[in-house]
Order: C-alpha cells, then sequence, then structure tokens
C-alpha cells in the first residue's frame, strides 16, 4: 500500500523526534563521565538542551499535523543512545571514541533536517521550514565544534596517557 507525502513527512518527524531522544541520552551519559575535559562537559550539556528544544519543535509540528511522537522509537532510541554510551566507556580510550561518534552523528542529524525540510515542502507544509532550520542550525553549529576541538582533544589525550593520568574521561 502505497503512502501519502502527509504519511512519510510525519514519520521522518517522528524518527527526528526519537533521534533527538538518542542524542539527549548519548549526550548526558557523556556529561557524566567527563573530568579532564570540561569544555567538552559544558558543550554536551548545552547540546542535550538544545536537542530538548528540538524536540519540543518537533512536538509542535506533529501537533500542527493532528499527530504525535511515537513513544516506541523514543524508547528504543534512548536506549540505543545508553548502550553506545556503556560501549564506550569500556574503552581506554573512551573520550576519543565519543568523539568520532559524537561527529558522525551531528551528521546523520544534519541529514534527517535537511530531508525533513525536503519534505516538508513536498507535504505542502509551510511553517514548519522554519523551525525545522533552527535545529538545523543548532546541529551544524555542535558539528562545527566538534570539528574545531577535535585536535584540541586529541592532544590532551594523548598528554595525559603518555602522563600516566586518568585520559579517557
Amino acid at each position: 500500500m502505497a503512502s501519502s507525502i502527509r504519511d512519510i513527512y510525519i514519520t521522518g518527524l517522528q524518527n527526528a523526534h526519537a533521534l533527538e531522544a538518542q542524542a539527549i541520552q548519548l549526550c548526558n551519559r557523556q556529561v557524566e563521565r567527563l573530568e579532564n575535559y570540561p569544555e567538552m562537559r559544558e558543550r554536551l550539556r548545552e547540546h542535550a538542551e538544545e536537542s530538548r528544544r528540538q524536540q519540543e519543535r518537533i512536538d509542535q509540528i506533529l501537533n500542527t499535523l493532528g499527530s504525535s511522537p511515537s513513544t516506541l522509537k523514543d524508547i528504543g532510541t534512548s536506549i540505543m543512545g545508553n548502550m553506545a554510551a556503556i560501549g564506550h566507556a569500556v574503552m581506554q580510550d573512551e573520550v576519543l571514541k565519543n568523539t568520532f561518534a559524537n561527529y558522525a552523528f551531528e551528521h546523520f542529524e544534519i541529514a534527517s533536517y535537511k530531508a525533513l525540510m525536503e519534505m516538508a515542502q513536498a507535504a505542502g507544509d509551510s511553517s514548519a521550514p522554519r523551525l525545522l532550520e533552527q535545529s538545523l542550525n543548532e546541529e551544524v553549529r555542535m558539528a562545527q565544534w566538534i570539528e574545531q576541538n577535535l585536535s584540541p582533544t586529541i592532544r590532551r589525550y594523548t598528554q595525559l596517557e603518555a602522563a600516566g593520568q586518568t585520559s579517557g574521561v
């Protein structure tokens, strides 16, 4: 059975809402463990709040369309976020693994918001692109922050590791 463009768009919005649930969990788990990277801890804390606001924007769009987020998807992706953070926690180079994963995850979110903007246009939703663009811009800024801080993070990690100090988190 063929889906309507509106149905495809709503599914995309529900998926993005769940993706933000995963982002919140990823950020929160990392914030709890970071000790030697205060700038990163603060930026991840800020981004968790941005992700909450992004979920609120998606809620607003879904409500306008007479729909709501998928609780099942939200729970599933939250669990995935927790599991990913736990998986890296056992690694000596946890901070590097998290940084690489965060960079990839931000680009996945960027692509998702760009796709949602296209879907909104195709579905005739003229009010959502402004809200989606706001979220897109936040994701772009976070990806840029990670990229700008990649070299300093690697340098700090290697210096701490070479000095025999706690380097991973």
